[in-house]
């Protein structure tokens, strides 16, 4: 197997990778949901891809049509399937660097992943081309999970995926954002009244190492929105336990009781891309 470098180690990108941020931040949302979870991350130098949780085919036909087929890097949240599934095949015609957590790296190294693994602690930052780059650890039934903060310039993208409870250190590292995307995965209500699911995979469902719920977005928002805040992007709504139009409604009252009304509100879709925000 490829050996593993830890990013303190790693030797740096190359100059060209390296140019000043000469544009803003956009984000196109391939898939968000538990058949997969795939984000590209893009400014005119570089593309990110956030998790790799669709078929190789399916992210590389999603990516396509939404103008992308070539990629720099892909950072990993963590090891779930639905986050990783489509990875190994997909490296194999775009080898690039893997950035991840090294305890997530071992587990997908023993499960037969190869890669050029760029691996970090969490809470460490970190460059990647012209992204300034901070990763923090979140609570999840995952062996080492972590969300994002892209800094470019002057913004800064957000990405919380898969994440049970908010704690103070999340909320600082999403504060001044200029975009966020966020899991609203349940709305409290109809995951109580779903007749599908047993009591016990509620319960994980809505655990500290679950999902976020519509409310627990709402109580994220009342501490971070800001006047600079441009956009909301909802990922991972459930079909079954959540809605877009309940998501909204929930999520715009929060903004506009912080007299951030301006902010434009975005819901990602599990079967088409969707972007760019």
């Amino acid at each position: 197997m490829p050996p593993v470098k830890s990013i303190a180690s790693a030797d740096r990108l190359d100059s060209r990778e390296r140019t000043s941020p000469s544009c803003s931040v956009q984000i196109s949302v391939l898939g968000s949901g538990s058949a997969g979870n795939a984000t590209i991350v893009k400014t005119d130098e570089m593309h990110i891809l956030v998790d790799a949780g669709l078929s190789a085919r399916q992210l590389l036909a999603r990516a396509k049509q939404q103008g992308i087929e070539k990629f720099d890097a892909v950072l990993l949240t963590h090891e779930h399937s639905d986050h990783v599934k489509g990875l190994g095949v997909f490296l194999k015609s775009h080898p690039v660097p893997v950035y991840t957590t090294a305890q997530t790296a071992y587990i997908l190294r023993q499960s037969g992943i190869a890669a050029d693994w760029k691996t970090f602690e969490a809470g460490q930052r970190f460059s990647l081309g012209s992204f300034e780059i901070q990763s923090f650890s979140i609570l999840h039934d995952a062996v080492d999970p972590v969300g994002y903060v892209l800094a470019h310039g002057t913004e800064k993208l957000g990405v919380l995926s898969d994440v049970g409870h908010v704690t103070h250190a999340v909320t600082a590292a999403l504060r001044e954002l200029s975009v966020l995307f966020v899991e609203a995965n349940y709305d409290d209500e109809l995951l109580m009244a779903d007749t599908k699911r047993p009591w016990s995979i509620k319960q994980r469902i809505s655990s500290r190492h679950g999902h976020l719920s519509n409310r627990q977005v709402v109580s994220l928002l009342e501490e971070i929105a800001h006047p600079a805040l441009k956009k909301v992007i909802l990922g991972h709504l459930s079909a079954d336990c959540n809605s877009e139009d309940v998501a909204i409604a929930m999520i715009r009252r929060a903004l506009q009781s912080r007299s951030c009304g301006h902010v434009e509100i975005h819901c990602a879709a599990a079967s088409e891309p969707r972007g760019w925000w």
